[in-house]
């Protein structure tokens, strides 16, 4: 069921998301585990009621199904546009669409010969891991045939700028409500042994004499720590630590003006537009106008280089 995906990505994903976005799901959460969205509604996804749409134009007037066909009519050198808003998840819910139906819908569009360039616009606190390889995939497949790919953000913070540093460029669209940075990763679970307990509930729980190592990290987290222990300390180092360093790699290797030496610029500090762009988190501040330009000075260079 769609719905039980949702519950086990909030349950047991690990997540770059800004701690905001935690407490603004919360209530969701609670309403997800107390079953108020078990009604067949919520058992659907977005794209079932509203198939995924692009932007064609700078003005965002124009928009069409994100299909094939919808681009024949199209001017040659067309740029098309995609949003990437809210929590970010793989999967399709109710109330979003997943970043692999809007990978597929980008892939789509790169693959059509009218389209020579796309806009990533941003707007997203960030969400889960898994989330982002569809993204960094089709941003990457879209480049592989000559055709730039620009981040205009808002809210850009996570998951959504892991995703972001994979552009060619990365615009700031405002420089009152926009904020980039939060390179970190949390996960999140809940021990209900008590609950169970008190409702009478006993739960066994059996592992293999060979399986030492299954699930290990959280084991230890639910298990009383003795005197002066770290129960987390596998989580950390074991899921946790991996992921948070290779987010810190891939931003320093994708953005070679990084002020790395900048206090938490790397390990989870927010940064409004300005601060972003001095300490080399964005390449510069503009609006749509700005990002429909920049897409069409890079694909005249990639044209350039792939010519050669």
């Amino acid at each position: 069921m769609k719905y039980s995906r949702l519950l086990s990505a909030i349950m047991t994903g690990r997540w770059m998301i800004r701690p905001e976005d935690v407490i603004a799901n919360d209530t969701i959460i609670r309403k997800l585990l107390d079953r108020q969205f078990n009604t067949e509604e919520y058992n659907s996804i977005l794209s079932d009621k509203r198939p995924f749409e692009v932007l064609l134009s700078a003005d965002h007037t124009s928009k069409v199904r994100a299909e094939g066909s919808q681009y024949d009519s199209l001017p040659n050198k067309s740029t098309a546009i995609f949003s990437l808003t809210g929590t970010m998840l793989k999967y399709g819910t109710w109330c979003s669409y997943g970043t692999q139906e809007v990978a597929d819908a980008i892939r789509e569009a790169v693959s059509h010969p009218k389209i020579d360039s796309v806009i990533l616009d941003i707007d997203s606190g960030g969400g889960a891991v898994d989330a982002i390889p569809p993204m960094v995939e089709v941003i990457q497949y879209a480049q592989s045939l000559g055709k730039p790919v620009i981040a205009l953000v808002d809210l850009c913070a996570s998951a959504a700028y892991f995703t972001a540093v994979h552009c060619d460029e990365i615009i700031a669209n405002n420089t009152i409500s926009s904020e980039i940075g939060s390179i970190g990763v949390m996960m999140g679970f809940r021990d209900y042994s008590e609950y169970y307990a008190k409702n009478g509930i006993k739960e066994h729980v059996i592992y293999s004499s060979h399986s030492d190592w299954k699930n290990l990290p959280f084991r230890q987290a639910i298990e009383e720590p003795k005197e002066g222990e770290d129960r987390y300390a596998l989580l950390r180092s074991e899921m946790l630590d991996p992921l948070a360093v290779e987010f810190q790699n891939t931003v320093k290797a994708k953005r070679p003006g990084l002020k790395s030496d900048v206090d938490g610029i790397i390990s989870g500090r927010m940064f409004f537009a300005s601060q972003a762009l001095d300490n080399g988190l964005i390449d510069s501040i503009g609006n749509m106008q700005t990002a429909v330009r920049r897409c069409k000075d890079l694909s005249v260079i990639y044209q350039y280089k792939f010519s050669k």
